[in-house]
């Protein structure tokens, strides 16, 4: 029998959003960019932004809807900036990510592994 893939286990995760600084360069809130809607983000040096809610002592990201650990989606999807583009879950693409597994952690939630990925 074929496998099959579960569903994604970040959508009912969203560590990495709560548990993160989401900074990127400024142009990613142009429409010839990424679009990241610029009042959700705040200037932290002369070149970059940060998502709303991540440049605290406890980062939550203002795009996070939902319960961490529960149920979780991107507000922004569509216009997520780039460094949310490129994160991977553990096991995404075969292999371990270490910063996934801290940020889970941090939550109380398991590391992934490549089970969660195939049943």
């Amino acid at each position: 029998m074929a496998k099959v893939s579960n569903p994604n286990p970040c959508l009912s995760c969203g560590a990495c959003c709560a548990f993160f600084r989401v900074s990127f360069h400024w142009t990613e809130t142009s429409v010839e960019s990424h679009g990241v809607p610029i009042a959700l983000t705040k200037q932290i040096s002369p070149y970059m932004n940060a998502m709303n809610g991540t440049d605290q002592v406890k980062p939550n990201c203002v795009a996070l809807k939902g319960t961490v650990g529960e149920s979780t989606s991107c507000g922004i999807y569509e216009y997520r900036p780039n460094c949310c583009r490129i994160f991977k879950a553990s096991f995404e693409d075969g292999s371990r990510n270490e910063s996934c597994d801290k940020a889970r952690l941090s939550k109380g939630l398991k590391p992934l592994q490549t089970s969660d990925w195939l049943s």
